[in-house]
């Protein structure tokens, strides 16, 4: 079976190869962008494909040659080897071949607010709006500040494949440390929450605008000179859903309006979504970077200068880097936990 999937993958990416090539495709900017993703994102398995046909072939030669000659320990232990990497090679194919979760490719919009802790748990959301923007700019993605104030960060990270970096930081962000304001030098335990959102357009998210009240009223925050004396604040509430969204960091009442938009879409998908997974899984465990906010999913503990993440067990010793932005390493293990998950539910459904 795995002889036929590698097959599969060398006939996919050649197609891909010479369609990208292709003058008529290169000219169509549409097809030449759908091409290009579908080559990127098929790239790791063709490279894994070609590793296991030179690793079979390996074991091949060796096993005439031991034919020949049964006693040679070399021949041995390069065909022990060559099985070895074999074996391993197989589980690598088929987790890079795992069906992709649908969303990966879109921007996300990242809402961030103060959990328990009172006023420290306010810093901590800012901490955590600080680590999350860093990261983004390392991996080279855009952020865009929506509304920012009273310890809540809502804003967005553009680029291709986002969500499927950003998606496992949804859920509870525990921290253990002792405040700037304790006198007594007490350790608090403070959270905060996060929730990752696809963001949508129009076409994914159908809205009836007679379900909407929008209400627009002058912004309390700080800001430029007019955005305290004009009423270019924004509150759409969805009568449906009873989702409420408030914008008013931006001067233009037309401006606020579309970034609220923005968020409901991303709220109304995230609550479509949760409905569709229910239903899908009897258990809500199961499953990674759902953005369920009250999930525990990490703990930043200062005094060992450690953290872990819950739902893989991981524990790293560089608290400063991650909260400088090096989110790699768990993001690496958590996209690998994904698709194991994902390669058991679809072996299970077989």
């Amino acid at each position: 079976m795995i002889d036929e999937l590698v097959a599969q993958i060398e006939a996919r990416f050649k197609d891909l190869e010479t369609e990208l090539a292709d003058p008529a495709v290169i000219g169509d900017r549409e097809r030449f962008t759908a091409a290009s993703r579908a080559y990127r994102e098929l790239e790791p398995a063709a490279k894994l494909a070609a590793e296991y046909k030179r690793a079979a072939d390996d074991a091949a030669g060796a096993r005439e040659l031991l034919a020949e000659d049964g006693e040679d320990p070399e021949l041995k232990e390069m065909l022990a080897t060559a099985g070895e990497r074999i074996e391993q090679l197989e589980d690598e194919i088929r987790l890079a071949m795992v069906e992709r979760d649908p969303n990966d490719d879109k921007n996300v919009i990242i809402e961030i607010r103060p959990g328990v802790g009172g006023d420290e748990a306010g810093i901590w959301a800012g901490d955590i709006y600080k680590m999350l923007t860093r990261y983004a700019d390392r991996l080279g993605y855009k952020s865009e500040a929506m509304d920012i104030g009273d310890g809540t960060y809502t804003f967005a990270i553009k680029g291709d494949g986002a969500y499927s970096v950003f998606k496992f930081e949804g859920g509870t962000h525990r921290v253990q440390r002792v405040p700037e304001t304790e006198s007594q030098g007490r350790v608090h335990t403070s959270t905060a929450t996060v929730a990752v959102l696809p963001e949508v357009d129009d076409v994914e998210v159908e809205i009836d605008q007679n379900d909407l009240q929008i209400d627009v009223y002058r912004s309390s925050g700080p800001g430029g000179q007019s955005v305290n004396t004009t009423d270019s604040a924004v509150r759409i509430t969805h009568k449906p859903s009873g989702i409420v969204v408030s914008m008013q960091d931006e001067k233009s009442q037309l401006q606020n309006r579309d970034k609220a938009m923005r968020v409901l879409r991303a709220r109304l998908y995230e609550r479509a979504l949760a409905q569709q997974q229910a239903e899908l899984s009897a258990s809500r465990s199961a499953q990674v970077g759902s953005g369920d906010r009250s999930e525990k999913i990490r703990t930043y503990n200062y005094g060992e200068r450690r953290v872990k993440d819950h739902r893989i067990n991981l524990l790293l010793h560089n608290l400063e880097e991650i909260l400088m932005g090096n989110l790699d390493e768990f993001t690496g293990a958590l996209q690998d936990d994904e698709k194991r998950r994902r390669l058991e539910d679809a072996a299970a459904g077989e």
